[in-house]
């Protein structure tokens, strides 16, 4: 099965760490996610801009579109990140999941296959 793995942190964390802190951090979390790809236990993912960049569209029942800056919610955990994982269940990506080598809250949902 797929599921998508959303990798949420508080922004604001790393301007307290030092330089040699935070590229630990990256360092811990590239070995977890290489090793985890060559295992193909992650077919995709990708690393986000921070959530200052990002432009929020809302569609309303009349299709009409309305564009406005910054994220569609506001909090202290945003998204940075996601990984789409290939397991065999939902067990296996908890499981998977609990092993991410930094502090970030994770939310694990499987993918929607039609057809």
């Amino acid at each position: 099965m797929k599921y998508m793995m959303l990798i949420a942190s508080n922004e604001d964390a790393g301007t307290t760490k030092t330089e040699a802190e935070s590229q630990e951090v990256y360092r811990r979390i590239f070995e977890w996610w290489d090793a985890n790809e060559k295992a193909g236990r992650i077919v995709g993912g990708h690393e986000l801009e921070p959530s200052s960049t990002a432009t929020t569209v809302r569609v309303d029942a009349s299709g009409n579109a309305t564009v406005t800056d910054g994220p569609f919610a506001e909090g202290k955990e945003m998204v940075g990140g996601y990984a789409i994982l290939e397991v065999a269940d939902l067990d296996e990506a908890l499981a998977l999941a609990s092993s991410w080598p930094a502090s970030d809250a994770l939310e694990i949902r499987p993918i929607v296959t039609r057809g």
